[in-house]
């Protein structure tokens, strides 16, 4: 299983070239590392004066330099002037250990210390912001930014896990590296029994938490789709902010992102579902998003969003046996109005339209486009519209989770 998940992180990667300007440098003798970690570094050219950090964790049988060469963080450091660190794990599977004892406590005896060694050795002698240090890993490096947030609170700002699983999830107890009932998405907990997890972690921490990104695909066969509730459960839970999206949207196409306790790209807690996606959901773009939510790009040309408050949508479902009926009322809520509109959503599976109202639904399932009638096209700022739809299903009757007017991600209520 551990070869599986290397091959199908290792697949998606594709190759980023950093600037000529300055190369990936192994750093040795950076302090505590009992577990025998290699860190690897990369300065930009123009390093800011006070730099950010980032940490880079790579997926099973990676290591610090495939890493690097794999991702766009180099390549965005030289934009940005933020210092990039890579570890790198020495053992034979090259997999980080997210399982032990050792692993999920703070100051612990294996991996987790070793990179925290690293960040200090970066503010010492890097001159680092200790206000500004975040994490991000694939995989078995995502598993890992979980176990960082959990056991180094008070060390990193924010982290962003890419096909991860929660903090806690593969600890083991007989030495395994391993750990099938979590990967297969079966270890289920409430959001009160991840929190004291992260909590057992750094006993007696009462301080400020960091923030947390989680992307997941929704066919990953390595770390299932469950992992992925079952993260946003703990995050939400440790960060005080409740299960209920504050927000959601599309920002791309097969992607819906929910944003929990803030509304931004500071929110709390942002998770991001690609449907479709499978394990290897790491792509060009991704990383500048990333650094979005940590707010490190500063306004550079990273891919923008659709503007957010242009346009608020509520909905109502009445369902019986085999059938429902779907109100929505759509409001422009920006500064324009809107002469012809067309109104974005996917449909949860087994749904089917077969007639609507004050719009045309096309196609009847999947992702459906509901245009404008002749009588609604004019749509002001301010004002509202009501159309909607009678739907056959075959047993889930929920509603869409996200929706876009006219490319623009709308706010649901």
């Amino acid at each position: 299983m551990l070869f599986a998940l290397a091959l199908a992180v290792g697949g998606a990667l594709a190759p980023a070239r950093p600037s000529a300007a300055a190369t990936l440098t192994e750093v040795t003798g950076f302090g505590y590392n009992p577990s025998g970690l290699r860190m690897y570094e990369y300065v930009p050219a123009n390093v800011a004066q006070r730099p950010a950090l980032l940490v880079a964790v790579h997926y099973c049988t990676g290591s610090g330099p495939d890493m690097y060469a794999g991702t766009e963080y180099a390549s965005l450091a030289d934009r940005y002037g933020f210092i990039v660190v890579y570890p790198s794990v020495t053992r034979s599977s090259k997999c980080f250990d997210v399982s032990s004892p050792g692993a999920l406590r703070r100051d612990g005896d294996s991996d987790p210390a070793g990179i925290v060694s690293m960040v200090r050795w970066e503010q010492q002698h890097r001159g680092v912001d200790p206000d500004r240090v975040y994490v991000t890993g694939i995989s078995s490096g995502a598993m890992m930014t979980n176990v960082l947030l959990g056991d180094y609170p008070d060390v990193f700002q924010a982290g962003s896990a890419v096909a991860g699983v929660p903090f806690g999830c593969f600890a083991t107890t007989d030495g395994s590296e391993w750990n099938s009932a979590c990967a297969n998405g079966t270890v289920i907990k409430t959001p009160q029994q991840w929190g004291d997890l992260v909590r057992a972690a750094y006993p007696g921490y009462a301080g400020p938490r960091p923030r947390m990104q989680i992307w997941h695909g929704t066919n990953d066969d390595v770390l299932r789709y469950p992992n992925f509730g079952e993260q946003i459960k703990q995050w939400t839970e440790v960060l005080g902010v409740g299960q209920t999206p504050s927000s959601t949207d599309q920002p791309q196409a097969n992607w819906t992102r929910t944003r929990y306790g803030g509304t931004g790209t500071t929110a709390p807690v942002e998770a991001i579902s690609i449907q479709g996606g499978g394990h290897n959901i790491m792509a060009a773009g991704m990383a500048a998003r990333i650094l979005d939510f940590f707010g490190l790009t500063g306004g550079g040309t990273t891919p923008t969003d659709p503007p957010e408050g242009a346009c608020r949508v509520a909905v109502t479902v009445n369902a019986w046996n085999t059938g429902l009926t779907e109100n929505i009322t759509i409001t422009n809520t920006g500064p324009s109005a809107l002469d012809g509109w067309s109104l974005v959503f996917t449909l949860p599976a087994g749904q089917t339209i077969t007639s609507g109202w004050n719009a045309v639904f096309s196609p009847a399932t999947g992702q459906v486009t509901a245009a404008n009638v002749s009588y609604n096209a004019s749509l002001p700022p301010g004002a509202s519209v009501d159309i909607g739809f009678q739907a056959t299903h075959t047993g889930d009757t929920g509603k869409p989770t996200s929706f876009a007017l006219n490319g623009a991600s709308c706010t649901v209520v």
